[in-house]
């Protein structure tokens, strides 16, 4: 596999992720997920930060939403856009580690063997949103170490910012950069002292007026991923939840698992700590994981699935680091039958799940409510106020896009405004 032949792989396979998981959700789907329908319901009242997240993924469909109006396959886009930017990111930074372009190729086809890159992003959320972020600052720390340029910790400091504004996990991430620069500092790296301080202040920087908007409003956004994650339970929770999670974990990788089983040869290696390479992804890959494992530990948290969505992006590149050796590259058929398999069979059996099964969220008639809704109150709809689903529906699917006040003490009965003036509360029941 030349070089060449590498970049026109990878170059196919992007397009065929986003053209194959924009489809598929789009033509199997009544009705955006309810991630994405929250998300536009904050991007239609945007603000700098929202009672459950952060408010980047808000920006970013609101973006979307002004180019596209209420398109569904737009948010389905949006979402593969991320996926195969962090895709890229993993594939730029495995170059550098493999000086491989084949090695890099497989480390990012790998990652189709775990479902958070394609079985779950038809749903855009915070989980996705941190993918590209992810990725970048993964790829921008190895630079900083390897070629200490100001630049790069520029783009640092800019990708470390907009990841936490993504979801707040994303520090279990930093904490493993900040070990990375710990042990290569020890190591004896040299780093100028002016360039190891630039990407620290524009990260907080990227964060101030969301941390100004924590200080005003309680930290309700802290309070609500604490009060998520649980914790105030009894002493077994501290061993079950920790069990729980593992088990999870593993059953997640099984397919790409399988995959790498395809691409080695024999299980044989060494793991040797003085290797720098082999060092840094495991602060950044394995650290980040193992972390999340200790806080269900310490605090008897119940760590949720879809947390760990971007955590696994550089696993593919940790496997074929430490089973470099093992790999043929000559004979890479199985590999790629198993792969063609997973790729396709993931897509057909989301669009089947979507179609056979008739009580998802997903099967939800927005836009029908919407019609209703609109045909029952005469004159411009101007704000709702109700819960995320239903009123982030209203507001999504009326072209006159409502202001989303999000409140959830009244069930699924909203509050209207017309032309800016109070209209009155509407029973759910009697849109028909």
């Amino acid at each position: 596999m030349a070089n060449n032949t590498s970049k026109k792989i990878l170059f196919y396979f992007l397009i065929s992720h986003v053209l194959i998981w924009t489809l598929a959700p789009y033509l199997s789907n009544n009705n955006l997920p309810r991630d994405t329908i929250e998300a536009l319901a904050w991007g239609s009242n945007l603000d700098w930060g929202f009672d459950k997240h952060p408010p980047l993924s808000a920006f970013v469909v609101e973006i979307f939403y002004q180019l596209f109006g209420n398109q569904d396959w737009a948010y389905y886009f949006l979402s593969q856009i991320f996926v195969i930017i962090a895709f890229f990111g993993v594939y730029k930074f495995s170059e550098e580690i493999f000086n491989s372009k084949k090695l890099a190729l497989l480390s990012v086809l790998l990652l189709e063997g775990i479902y958070f890159y394609n079985f779950t992003t038809p749903e855009f959320n915070v989980n996705v949103a941190q993918l590209p972020f992810w990725a970048l600052t993964v790829y921008y720390t190895w630079r900083c170490i390897k070629y200490d340029k100001a630049t790069d910790y520029v783009l640092l400091g800019l990708f470390a910012g907009l990841g936490i504004l993504s979801k707040y996990l994303f520090i279990y991430l930093i904490i493993g950069i900040k070990l990375v620069f710990i042990y290569f500092l020890r190591k004896g790296k040299k780093i100028k002292f002016s360039h190891y301080f630039i990407a620290g202040p524009i990260t907080l920087l990227i964060l101030l007026p969301h941390l100004i908007w924590l200080t005003e409003n309680n930290y309700i956004t802290i309070f609500y991923g604490l009060q998520r994650a649980g914790g105030e339970g009894g002493f077994l929770d501290h061993l079950i939840y920790p069990l729980i999670f593992l088990g999870k974990q593993i059953g997640i990788l099984i397919p790409f698992l399988l995959m790498s089983f395809f691409l080695i040869k024999k299980m044989k290696f060494k793991i040797n700590f003085k290797d720098e390479k082999l060092v840094f992804l495991f602060l950044t890959t394995v650290a980040p994981i193992f972390l999340m494992l200790l806080t269900s530990m310490v605090m008897g948290a119940k760590i949720r699935t879809m947390w760990m969505t971007p955590f696994y992006l550089f696993g593919g590149t940790l496997v074929i680091y430490i089973f470099k050796s093992q790999i043929n590259l000559n004979k890479l058929k199985s590999f790629a039958t198993v792969f063609l398999i997973l790729f396709l069979f993931s897509p057909f059996t989301y669009a089947y799940v979507s179609i056979s099964q008739t009580d998802k969220r997903t099967d939800y008639e927005g836009l029908k409510k919407s019609n209703l809704l609109q045909n029952m109150v005469k004159g411009k709809i101007t704000s709702i106020q109700g819960n995320e689903w239903v009123a982030g529906n209203f507001c999504y699917h009326l072209k006159s896009r409502p202001r989303c006040l999000l409140n959830n003490r009244y069930g699924n009965d909203v509050l209207i405004w017309v032309d800016n003036k109070f209209y009155g509360k509407i029973k759910y029941s009697d849109i028909k």
